[in-house]
């Protein structure tokens, strides 16, 4: 071995010596492939989530589309846009009620909602700016029927996703000026909306045959099917009443977004409203005038003459057709008080008896009895029971039926009369006469209550039958609502009201009216109870003269008189009164026409109607209205009528006067009522006479 091949000595000795672990002796481990459970029960719980989720799915678009619907409307609502409602015109095409624009000032409902004080200092604030009470801004806010709420119309009743409106017909500068301060108004806008607008040409009001605009109750939004939302404004009485629909228009639709407060974020969509249709009229401005004016001052002249004259009503008609050219009540008030915050008081003082209630309308909504006016129809009468036509009949200044003594006016005499002098003179111991005959041949006390005598009686009874016919006693059928019916006595219906009443009356029988200072009123009142509580459902003989002269149970409107003159006017035709006379487009496109409308007639025979003519041609001329024709130009327009004085006790009589003319072409019906005006002639004439001067310058032109 050279020493190449092996080292030297002196390195090995040098060299450090590097311990060597010994081995340790163990089992070998064993290396396993991971593994795979894990991801498959992941892989489970994704498919069975994705499961559900696809069901979830499937549902909503398959098995509830109502809960997605449902869903969705959360964050939309659909407002109700109202249209602007058609005009009402005159005959001549003069608008008698239209649109103009009205300053409101609103506020944003998301201001109240996100105030801690529901906004009220903000109301404070804008009540002082306007000038305007603040509990009436305040109320504004507070919705209908709620705890807080003032009553209607003083609450808001709109949609809660619309600005309310706090003041209506505001001064537009001094809104403005709330619009330059948004730091001191935040929330609060201006906007111009149409309200309804009362030109009142000639200076007329004509206030119950137009009518008024009231909210819709929430029946009459869920009926409407859409037509009617909660910010329109329905008709409540007259025309706007009568012919809401046409007027009314169709509406529009506005969608907006709302977040989860239910605050309006935005505009998503709109369909805009259609306005509604014009209503021409048959009412002449000049003839509406003269019956307002003519009413106005009977009145006036009534009580500086001592007569309490409460109320008054005037009404001119075309009896050929029924077209009504004027309708006058007084008193009236002025119809541009529905177009603002009317308020609580406003609207009591339209309701006042002691101001004579000024909203209720005397045309047709108020009966009284007809008194002598009635005559016209009782004669006709009277002739089918067998009166002679060509004799004279006695006309004493009283007479005795069944023990109890019935007089004329003031116990006036006038001898033997033809029938038209009858008329003339409105002799009422005459029709006394009359209809006690006739109430003996039916029997008299005879017919049993409720049995077929009583029945056979009321049908056989010519004084009844003959009014009847006529009209009187029932609806005429008049385009305008509240029409009171009337009432027409006869058996049956005393035995009825007997039945209803008799309870009240035996009480009284046996306590009497010692609340009734006047002691003839009370002592009266006392035997009329004694006798209703015993037998007061027996037709007496003081019940048939009562009915022959327009007294007693007998009550009409004017309106009712109107058309039953008309009938003694055309020869027997019951026509239906119509104010309105045709439907257009707002630019003057006529969409209908209304027609007129006959009712019924009359069988009456032709010499019977002539002799009823020819008494009422006489009273203007030589009768109880000539003084108040006096100077009238009979040769130009000859004019008939009939005077009535109904008398209550302890009250002033009840002036009427009914007429038409021409006479031999009649084109006009006027009948005038004034309640406790005094007699027919002095007052209710007079006052007729005045509405014909219009329609004789009519006429001439």
């Amino acid at each position: 071995m050279s020493t190449g091949d092996r080292p030297a000595e002196g390195l090995r000795r040098h060299r450090p010596l590097v311990p060597v672990p010994r081995p340790q002796v163990s089992t070998p481990r064993v290396r396993r492939p991971p593994t795979t459970v894990g991801v498959w029960v992941l892989a489970l719980v994704v498919v069975l989530l994705g499961v559900v989720l696809l069901l979830r799915l499937a549902q909503l678009q398959l098995a509830a589309p109502q809960e997605a619907a449902e869903a969705a409307a959360v964050s939309t609502r659909e407002l109700h846009v109202p249209a602007v409602r058609g005009r009402i015109l005159a005959a001549d095409g003069t608008p008698l009620v239209g649109n103009a624009p009205s300053t409101v000032v609103t506020v944003d409902p998301a201001r109240l909602l996100e105030a801690e004080d529901e906004g009220r200092a903000l109301v404070l604030d804008v009540a002082r700016a306007l000038d305007l009470p603040a509990d009436q801004l305040w109320g504004r806010t507070r919705l209908c029927g709620t705890a807080d709420a003032p009553p209607v119309p003083a609450c808001f009743s709109g949609s809660p996703y619309q600005p309310v409106p706090l003041a209506h017909d505001v001064d537009p500068v001094a809104a403005l000026a709330l619009l330059e301060r948004p730091e001191d108004f935040p929330g609060i806008d201006v906007r111009t909306v149409p309200v309804r607008d009362h030109p009142a040409p000639e200076g007329i009001s004509a206030a119950h045959v137009l009518g008024y605009l009231g909210r819709p109750t929430q029946e009459e939004v869920e009926a409407s099917d859409g037509g009617v939302g909660a910010d329109d404004r329905v008709g409540r009485a007259g025309l706007e009443a009568a012919y809401d629909d046409v007027l009314r228009g169709t509406p529009g639709r506005t969608t907006v977004a709302v977040d989860a407060r239910g605050v309006v974020t935005g505009q998503l969509a709109r369909t805009d409203p259609s306005p509604g249709s014009d209503l021409r009229t048959h009412l002449d401005t000049a003839v509406q005038a003269a019956a307002e004016q003519a009413l106005a001052d009977t009145v006036e002249q009534a009580r500086d003459d001592g007569a309490p004259a409460r109320s008054a009503a005037a009404v001119v008609m075309d009896p050929r057709d029924g077209a009504v050219l004027a309708a006058a009540s007084w008193p009236t008030y002025d119809p541009s008080v529905w177009t603002g915050d009317l308020s609580t008081a406003d609207y009591q003082a339209l309701v006042d008896p002691e101001q004579g209630a000024p909203l209720v309308d005397r045309v047709l909504a108020r009966t009284f009895p007809p008194a002598s006016t009635f005559k016209a129809f009782t004669l006709l009468a009277a002739l089918q029971t067998g009166v002679d036509p060509g004799a004279r009949h006695a006309c004493p200044g009283a007479v005795t039926i069944a023990g109890q003594r019935f007089t004329n006016y003031e116990s006036e005499e006038f001898g033997r009369l033809t029938l038209p002098e009858v008329l003339e003179v409105s002799c009422d111991t005459t029709f006394y006469r009359w209809a006690y005959e006739h109430w003996q041949q039916l029997g008299g006390l005879g017919p049993a209550p409720g049995g077929d005598g009583e029945a056979v009686a009321d049908a056989e009874d010519r004084f009844l039958a003959v009014a009847r016919g006529f009209g009187l006693g029932r609806p005429t059928g008049v385009d305008l609502p509240g029409e009171a019916p009337g009432t027409l006595p006869s058996r049956a219906w005393k035995r009825e009201y007997w039945e209803a009443t008799r309870e009240e009356s035996c009480r009284r029988a046996e306590d009497g009216y010692p609340e009734v200072a006047d002691r003839e009123r009370r002592e009266f009142l006392e035997q009329l109870a004694v006798e209703s509580c015993a037998d007061g459902w027996q037709w007496r003989p003081g019940d048939a003269v009562n009915l022959s002269i327009g007294q007693g149970d007998v009550s009409v409107t004017p309106l009712q008189l109107a058309v039953g003159y008309a009938a003694v006017a055309n020869g027997g035709r019951l026509v239906a009164p119509r104010v309105a006379a045709s439907v257009s487009a707002t630019d003057g496109e006529v969409l209908r026409e209304i027609d007129p409308e006959q009712v019924g007639a009359v069988s009456v025979p032709a010499e019977d109607l002539a002799v009823v003519r020819a008494g009422l041609a006489g009273v203007t001329v030589r009768g109880t209205a000539a003084q108040a024709f006096r100077g009238w130009p009979h040769e130009d327009l000859p004019v008939a009528g009939k005077t009535g004085s109904a008398e209550v006790l302890g009250q002033t009589a009840t002036s009427w006067f009914a007429s038409y003319g021409p006479v031999q072409d009649p084109r006009y019906v006027v009948v005038v009522l004034v309640e406790e005006g005094g007699l027919g002639g002095d007052a209710a004439a007079p006052a007729a006479r005045r509405i014909w001067e219009t329609l004789r310058l009519r006429e001439d032109g």
